[in-house]
């Protein structure tokens, strides 16, 4: 700092100080020659270890000093004396003097101060009623969590994001997310992971499916038929026409497509359920479940070819009798009694629910959150549901439906006596029409176990596991609209049994049902890996249908018999060990897998801002393109002209750009999955040739195939991970070290630190170790060719070791198998986004 800083900062520092005060010289500043009021300033030691004098002034002129400081003064006089806010009379009492009271009886404050409060509580009086302000009466906290005001307040955060009758069950137990309008269970706040895992494995795991959208169909047979075909296509398998489903004894399930686009214009994935033949009528009933994320193509779609487009307005819904008592409105009128929202209570006023065609006489009605959905996914899924269950008395139903119900009762009892849920027919059903499960309710939690001694009905159990479930006995009340409105309101509140249980004359015994008590269920299997030769059968299960209302009592007693409950992340790892996509997470072809992608890339990309500049990976040096978003269409068009295409198509293929597709062709998945198998097990059919490479290249030329990939040796794939195509001397060197870990990817040059600092050209303003649009060749950029990239991957704790689940370019797979020899067919390598090692891989195609 030079002389002149200092005088003038010195000068600020001084011009309110006494002029007369003089201080001793001594210290750094005398040997300087200067004075000592240069130096009195500066605070601290000098250097060289001499300080300043602390002694007192000699003399100081006590005019100057008091006129100094007669401003400081005045001012904090004036403070005092007029401060401003509303209890700035008790504010001039020190602390100890303060008493509550006063402001009620201005006597008790002393007497220099009574003036001020007394005009202060004359003002207050004088003001007007339209001056105050009104101020908020909060309730008390009893009064808030009276049962009426808190269903007020649940039916109106309900609004925005529709609550299943579970929520608040999880609400208390699990971290809950907001997705596709609805407030999901995410995970356990316990650590449950391996738990859950287990109960898939060896019990069974409890998930409430019920934000599943239910589309139901009535009409002609053949014309529900002929509109349909059109949103399906037989070459991805069996379609709502199957023989086995249309009898309405087994579930099916298709991947449906907007009209008459195949392949193009893909929707996602459905399972459907026909009802049973009613003798009665000629019309037939059909359920479509979809995901709640695919509602929104897929009811338009279906709308266009039922010609379903006038809108019928349902009948207002009757009060309920059982409603609590009625509430005051803020006016003062009595307003409509609390009762609970039971379906989707979120749809605004008059929004339509059905439409009908007079040309088709087809009739669409949405049937979202009017049928409550449960899973149990374990090999004791069965047992669970046999303890839970118990058939209804006889006089839940009518004489003439007597048979059919004392059948369903007879094979539900049958269920008992099977090891496994994995030995039943895939997709079967049965309808069933139980008591109330509260009534059996057990006095504390345990675990249900299977009973071994049931032996006496072996040769059923054997019928049973072999032709499933027969078709009559798959009829079920639940498919009428008032039968099932019917038991909703009928259904017994916790208060009144309650007060039957309290009338027992054996405390803990079981309570008789009322008559005509019965709820319909349909009990819906589920098959679990259906595909590939490994772990068949893992993960399956049954679904559970009721009808709206009696969510919470059927999951208690459910959650009583020891099951474990999921959440939606459970969803994504039952998926994963099954080796199977998950929808939206992996359909990136999809308009729904769209919009998912796009809300993970901004989660990702967020995540990766909060961290420290110094923390963050650079993607740019690890030679990753896509760490948060996979850029699937420029993959498969850089493909296609790798394959030697001619001039013309590739032009064409450039200027219309179609978008991609994924192969779901079961017959040329067939093909793929006998080329990428290993040829030590199995013999390949047809042979792997040049020309039949080319031929179904030419087919699916810009198309992405689902496969599964396994680890070699130690790993654990992570989320976009890069599927690379290995080299010649990388495959010599797994075939003579089967413990290598792999090759390494050199490090990249990250040409854009230099641009990007100077703050010019098309760096400017992109974001540190992160690839701006639009990106360089994807397929070239590594030293490996990219041929996809990781949707899924962990630790898989079914296979003990790394697995990932992946999307990868048909025309690539092609051009690396060509080149492999025939011993090494599906090699590929694996590498994670903040990784520089490849990691060996067997390439597995499931079909």
């Amino acid at each position: 700092m030079t002389g002149g800083a200092k005088a003038r900062m010195r000068e600020r520092k001084m011009k309110n100080q006494p002029r007369n005060v003089t201080y001793s010289s001594s210290g750094r500043g005398a040997e300087r020659g200067q004075g000592s009021q240069v130096s009195g300033w500066v605070r601290g030691h000098q250097a060289g270890g001499h300080s300043y004098s602390k002694d007192l002034p000699k003399y100081i002129t006590a005019s100057y000093f008091a006129q100094a400081r007669a401003a400081e003064v005045n001012a904090m006089l004036k403070a005092v004396s007029r401060p401003a806010g509303s209890c700035h009379v008790y504010s001039a009492l020190p602390k100890h003097m303060r008493r509550r009271a006063m402001s009620h009886n201005t006597k008790r404050l002393p007497g220099r101060l009574r003036e001020g409060a007394q005009r202060l509580a004359e003002r207050g009086q004088r003001a007007s009623d339209q001056e105050k302000k009104p101020l908020a009466r909060s309730r008390s906290r009893r009064a808030r969590r009276r049962h009426g005001q808190l269903l007020l307040e649940f039916n109106r955060r309900q609004r925005k994001n529709r609550w299943m009758e579970t929520h608040i069950w999880h609400a208390k137990r699990f971290h809950m997310s907001k997705s596709w309008s609805c407030c999901l269970p995410l995970t356990p706040t316990a650590k449950s992971y391996r738990a859950s895992y287990r109960a898939m494995d060896t019990h069974a795991l409890l998930q409430d499916l019920s934000y599943f959208c239910c589309l139901e169909l009535r009409g002609s047979e053949d014309l529900m038929l002929r509109a349909l075909a059109r949103l399906t296509n037989k070459q991805t398998g069996p379609s709502f026409a199957a023989a086995s489903c249309l009898s309405g004894a087994r579930q099916g399930r298709v991947h449906l497509y907007r009209a008459d686009q195949f392949p193009q214009g893909s929707l996602g994935p459905a399972d459907f359920l026909w009802r049973p033949r009613v003798p009665e009528t000629s019309d037939r009933q059909l359920w479509i479940w979809i995901h709640p994320a695919l509602k929104q193509e897929v009811l338009p779609e279906l709308q266009l070819v039922c010609q379903c487009f006038e809108a019928v307005s349902d009948p207002c819904p009757a009060e309920d009798p059982a409603a609590g008592r009625k509430r005051k409105a803020e006016g003062g009128e009595p307003g409509p009694p609390p009762k609970r929202l039971l379906g989707d209570g979120t749809r605004p006023a008059g929004a339509p629910v059905r439409w009908e065609s007079t040309n088709t006489t087809i009739t669409i009605s949405d049937l979202t959150m009017e049928i409550v959905r449960f899973r149990l996914i374990g090999p004791l899924a069965h047992t669970v549901l046999t303890d839970t269950l118990h058939p209804a008395s006889e006089g839940a139903w009518s004489e003439a439906e007597g048979g059919i119900h004392q059948e369903q009762a007879d094979t539900f009892s049958v269920l008992r006596g099977v090891c496994s849920t994995a030995e039943l027919p895939a997709g079967c059903v049965l309808g069933l029409t139980v008591d109330d499960p509260r009534l059996t309710l057990p006095q504390k939690r345990g675990k249900t176990v299977p009973d071994l001694q049931q032996s006496t009905e072996d040769e059923r159990v054997r019928d049973l596991t072999l032709r499933g479930v027969a078709a009559r006995c798959s009829q079920s009340a639940l498919w009428d609209a008032a039968h099932r409105e019917r038991v909703t309101r009928g259904r017994l509140s916790e208060q009144e049994l309650n007060r039957v249980r309290s009338e027992l004359l054996v405390p803990g015994s079981r309570v008789s049902a009322p008559p005509l008590a019965g709820v319909p269920v349909l009990l819906v299997h589920q098959a679990g890996r259906v595909r590939g030769e490994e772990r068949l059968r893992w993960g399956s299960g049954w679904d559970l249908l009721l009808p709206k209302g009696w969510g919470m009592a059927f999951w208690v007693p459910l959650v009583y018999r020891g099951v474990r409950v999921g959440g939606h992340h459970m969803s994504i790892k039952h998926s994963q060990f099954m080796g199977q996509p998950h929808f939206p997470h992996d359909y990136p072809d999809c308009p729904a897998g769209e919009r998912f992608q796009s809300e993970q890339e901004a989660q990702l990309l967020e995540k990766f801002k909060r961290r420290p500049p110094s923390k963050r990976t650079n993607y740019i040096k690890h030679g990753c393109l896509a760490p948060f978003r996979c850029p699937w269409q420029q993959l498969t068009e850089e493909w296609e002209e790798l394959v030697n295409l001619n001039e013309e198509t590739a032009s064409s293929c450039r200027d219309g750009a179609p978008h991609f597709t994924v192969l779901r062709s079961l017959k040329d998945l067939r093909v793929l999955s006998v080329w990428c198998g290993r040829w030590a097990r199995r013999t390949p059919d047809p042979a792997l040739t040049p020309e039949a490479a080319a031929a179904l290249q030419q087919r699916w030329r810009r198309s992405l195939l689902w496969v599964r990939l396994r680890l070699l040796g130690k790993g654990q794939p992570a989320l976009h991970a890069m599927v690379c195509a290995p080299t010649t001397s990388d495959l010599q060197l797994l075939g003579t070290d089967g413990q290598s870990s792999g090759p390494l990817e050199p490090r990249h040059k990250d040409h854009l630190k230099d641009l990007r600092e100077h703050r010019t050209g098309p760096a400017q303003g992109t974001l540190r170790g992160v690839w701006p649009a639009p990106l360089p060749s994807v397929l070239a950029h590594c030293s490996r060719p990219t041929l996809g990239w990781v949707q899924q991957g962990d630790f898989s704790l079914p296979a003990g070791r790394g697995e990932a689940l992946a999307l990868i370019s048909v025309s690539g797979l092609l051009h690396t198998l060509l080149q492999q020899p025939r011993g090494q067919r599906g090699v590929v390598l694996l590498r994670n986004p903040s990784s520089l090692q490849y990691r060996c891989a067997q390439l597995t195609l499931d079909t």
